[in-house]
């Protein structure tokens, strides 16, 4: 009986969780980290303004409260302060209108489940090969706040690629976040990477695809699932992008994460030995929710190389400094690092019309492409 009332505490638990996260969606982080308060509270927490019913005397019992929840729901209520719930509102969310290519949703399933995406095919696709770039969004958007955000389907409709956005909705997460710290999420044929190299191969079974030239990106959540991509499917990638991200392997569960993204002690990465994949890193150095030595972690394995080259230089575009390195591993695989100057948590010279982009930072999109295109997959 007693483990009956601990999985029925346990579901209450969850179920006040999903609701600090819709209200952190809604209303902000001050109603958000109350109800979160209220949920740690278990039975001896009211809302203001409710008095406590009169019950008779019970046995005292300690309220279940999971492993971790307080550490956790502290370190997630300092990390929403500086996280606006509704940044870029003007005109969300909107496609630029002079993309004459279609843009079409699609569902994949498999036995982890299934996840919609979105698909862009320029109009100036005749059946030839071209690239594929798989686009991953961050907590809180979906596929048409990241198309619009970082331009991407503009970017495709000059430069003649296609770009598939998945979707990750709010029944896999309250917040729509990737679930990169999820050990079942973290594997290859497993959970989440199932789906998206899933979406991967349907897009590429659909279209005439050059296999040499398929990529993965992400923001936030999204680049840390990225960087799961290219760890765990390497012969389906040829290179990844993580904006604001982090490493593979780098967190175990939401209390590991939370560390992670403060730049504290992280769970032991899984990832090991020299990189396969090249690999590009976009990071603000004033983030206040992914810390900036997130990327050192997601770029140790080429900095153990001794053919180090760092090259800093001013922004191509945009206001923001930034310094570039280039470095190369001992095996000869290629990375560069974008540390761009007093920027947030935010896609780096994006559009205004999705959320969380940084228009004065220089431009993350075609950057990334450049180096995309320039490391083709050789093996």
């Amino acid at each position: 009986m007693h483990t009956t009332m601990n999985m029925d505490m346990n579901k209450d638990f969850l179920k006040s969780m999903k609701d600090a996260f819709e209200l952190l969606r809604t209303k902000g982080p001050h109603e958000a980290t109350a109800a979160v308060q209220r949920a740690l509270g278990g039975a001896h927490a009211q809302p203001p303004g409710h008095a406590p019913a009169q019950q008779p005397p019970r046995p005292a019992q300690t309220p279940f409260t999971p492993p971790g929840a307080h550490n956790w729901a502290q370190a997630w209520a300092e990390s929403q302060a500086h996280t606006p719930a509704h940044p870029n509102t003007e005109d969300p969310y909107t496609i630029d209108a002079d993309t004459p290519g279609t843009f079409s949703t699609h569902t994949f399933s498999n036995s982890a489940g299934h996840r919609q995406y979105r698909l862009y095919v320029p109009a100036g696709y005749h059946d030839e090969a071209v690239p594929l770039i798989v686009m991953l969004h961050g907590c809180t958007q979906n596929a048409d706040d990241f198309a619009a955000g970082t331009r991407m389907n503009e970017l495709a409709e000059q430069q003649g690629f296609i770009v598939v956005y998945p979707v990750q909705p709010q029944s896999a997460n309250p917040s729509k976040c990737w679930n990169w710290f999820k050990p079942a999420d973290q594997q290859r044929d497993h959970g989440e990477p199932s789906l998206i190299a899933g979406i991967t191969r349907e897009v590429m079974g659909r279209y005439r695809i050059d296999p040499a030239r398929v990529y993965v990106a992400g923001l936030s959540a999204g680049g840390a699932m990225a960087d799961i991509m290219l760890k765990t499917s390497p012969d389906l990638y040829a290179a990844a992008c993580v904006h604001s991200g982090l490493a593979y392997g780098c967190a175990k569960d939401l209390p590991s994460a939370l560390a992670a993204m403060k730049g504290g002690n992280t769970h032991r990465t899984r990832a090991g030995g020299a990189p396969q994949r090249p690999l590009i890193v976009f990071q603000g150095d004033a983030d206040k929710t992914v810390h900036p030595s997130n990327a050192a972690q997601l770029l140790a394995a080429f900095d153990a190389g001794a053919a180090n080259v760092n090259a800093p230089r001013a922004a191509i575009s945009g206001t923001r400094d930034v310094t570039v390195q280039k470095l190369v591993a001992p095996n000869g695989v290629e990375a560069e690092y974008w540390s761009i100057h007093h920027a947030g948590h935010a896609w780096s010279g994006g559009s205004q019309r999705g959320s969380y982009t940084d228009p004065a930072g220089p431009d993350a999109s075609t950057e990334m492409l450049r180096f995309f295109l320039a490391h083709p997959r050789r093996n």
